[in-house]
């Protein structure tokens, strides 16, 4: 891969990031039996993933529209110079945004955000627009997902890209 990212991980822990990609849910003596090391060798390598921030957790995928959240939205914000910090502090207290992404293009924010219903998505951009120094927001409805978040084939692809 040639990277930074070859300096933190080897090829042990890209095989351990794979496991955990297919079965998030084995503990460490099966992850050290199916990837024939010592489990103390897993458990280090993963404490040492957690620490450099590599792996960042292990909470369960949930759908968030078998609860309720049936609407998926986009929202693109555009944002007054000297005020992303306020944004940026008020958007991570809104419940429903699930993430922000500084981008490159007309906007300056890339927000996915839930609702309940399209009314209630209007009420989440209401609350999103309370803070100063948004000068303009441009909303896209997702009306299904294709490819639903996801890690495995990427982290599949870095094992194989290091294989030599």
């Amino acid at each position: 891969m040639g990277d930074s990212l070859d300096r933190v991980i080897d090829d042990l822990d890209r095989r351990i990031l794979a496991a955990l990609a297919g079965a998030p849910r084995a503990g460490i003596l099966t992850l050290a039996r199916d990837l024939g090391v010592a489990r103390g060798t897993v458990q280090a390598r993963l404490d040492r993933m957690i620490a450099a921030g590599i792996v960042t957790g292990f909470g369960p995928d949930v759908d968030l529209g078998a609860i309720g959240y049936r609407v998926t939205a986009f929202v693109t914000l555009e944002i007054a110079q000297g005020r992303m910090g306020d944004v940026a502090r008020h958007l991570r207290d809104i419940p429903q945004v699930l993430e922000v992404h500084m981008v490159t293009g007309v906007g300056d924010l890339l927000c996915r955000v839930v609702a309940r219903t399209n009314d209630d998505l209007g009420a989440v951009l209401a609350h999103i627009l309370e803070v100063p120094g948004i000068a303009r927001t441009t909303t896209v409805l997702s009306l299904d997902e294709i490819v639903a978040a996801r890690t495995g084939p990427a982290i599949a692809a870095a094992v194989a890209a290091s294989v030599p």
